[in-house]
């Protein structure tokens, strides 16, 4: 049998144990599998691009737990009343092939995002940051300002949407849990004076949602809507003066901030500050930029805390997925002895 998880036991677990908990826990086992980034079987994922949006797997193994994440993200979905991103994965034991864990993967990921984020913005951004700028109050946001809190103790912000209907929704959602929240009047309102600056929008577009004027010296950009070919948020210019670093180069070349510079431009890939092979920050003054597109690693972390976490609670159901006949060798077998008689 494999245990799955379903959308309403995920939201029971992540209410019952505290999404803010639940970040700052999975955020640590992201930061041990980049620390072991060498042991990966590591492939850029295998998107289908069509005019409506992109559906993707992502798979990896480090030859003893294999996973794959099955993800779409679809921009103009929330105007026809569907999610812009949805997500389902599996965790299989290599050994034999067989799948251990299958798990809803739209929360989970939101969580994983926001846990890759912090475990970053923990090497990269100043340890004294206070205020974080959130361009885009969409699905993500919730997720990255908890996990902000989690990862360096930030509760104030300073949001800017074009929907305002977004900024309202963040507010009802993170007010009551503690934040400050300030509604900016522009994407220049909301970064004067942030430590920190998260972007998340959906659009996509070549869009500039920070111009290199607003970005003061210092801060740490944490740029993760520009996900996929053709859509970017950041000024090429805020590329060529700061320190960009990255997940796995050969998928960010083709998706994040970074396919808008030459194929050579300087980057650092994450894992090697994780592992203390090449530095992250090293001034106070520094300019930092996190350009994450998602990666298949962090999805294995994601469900490798799941798979921690709920094994053997009422958070898993028992799923009959695997056909597995008294004679390994006779599958029809199985058929035959499910046949009426007579």
């Amino acid at each position: 049998m494999t245990d799955f998880v379903d959308v309403r036991s995920m939201v029971r677990w992540m209410l019952e144990s505290g999404v803010e908990r639940l970040i700052t826990r999975m955020s640590a086992y992201v930061e041990d599998d980049f620390r072991r980034w060498e042991t990966f079987d590591k492939t850029p994922r295998i998107a289908s691009h069509t005019p409506y949006g992109v559906i993707e797997l992502m798979p990896t193994s480090d030859y003893e737990t294999y996973s794959f994440k099955y993800v779409n993200g679809h921009p103009s979905n929330p105007a026809r009343g569907f999610q812009t991103v949805t997500a389902f994965g599996v965790l299989s034991q290599v050994h034999n092939g067989y799948p251990v864990l299958l798990a809803e993967m739209t929360l989970l990921t939101a969580m994983r995002t926001a846990a890759t984020s912090a475990m970053a913005a923990r090497h990269l951004a100043r340890p004294d940051a206070s205020r974080m700028a959130l361009i885009g109050a969409g699905s993500q946001s919730e997720f990255q300002a908890l996990a902000f809190r989690g990862a360096l103790g930030i509760e104030d912000l300073a949001v800017w949407d074009t929907d305002p209907d977004a900024v309202s929704k963040l507010e009802r959602n993170l007010a009551p849990l503690g934040f400050r929240i300030e509604r900016a009047a522009s994407g220049r309102d909301a970064v004067r004076g942030a430590d920190v600056v998260t972007t998340c929008t959906a659009d996509k577009a070549l869009a500039r949602v920070l111009e290199d004027a607003w970005i003061e010296p210092g801060m740490h950009l944490n740029a993760i809507g520009g996900d996929c070919p053709g859509k970017t948020e950041l000024d090429p210019a805020i590329l060529e003066r700061g320190d960009v670093f990255v997940e796995y180069t050969p998928q960010t070349r083709i998706e994040g901030e970074i396919q808008q510079l030459g194929p050579d431009s300087p980057v650092t890939e994450l894992w090697e500050v994780v592992a203390g092979r090449r530095p992250g920050r090293t001034s106070r003054d520094q300019l930092t930029i996190f350009d994450s597109v998602g990666f298949a690693i962090e999805d294995f972390s994601a469900l490798r805390f799941l798979r921690d976490e709920v094994t053997g609670t009422s958070y898993t159901a028992a799923l009959d997925l695997v056909a597995e006949p008294d004679d390994p060798k006779d599958l029809f077998g199985l058929v035959a002895a499910m046949a009426p008689v007579g």
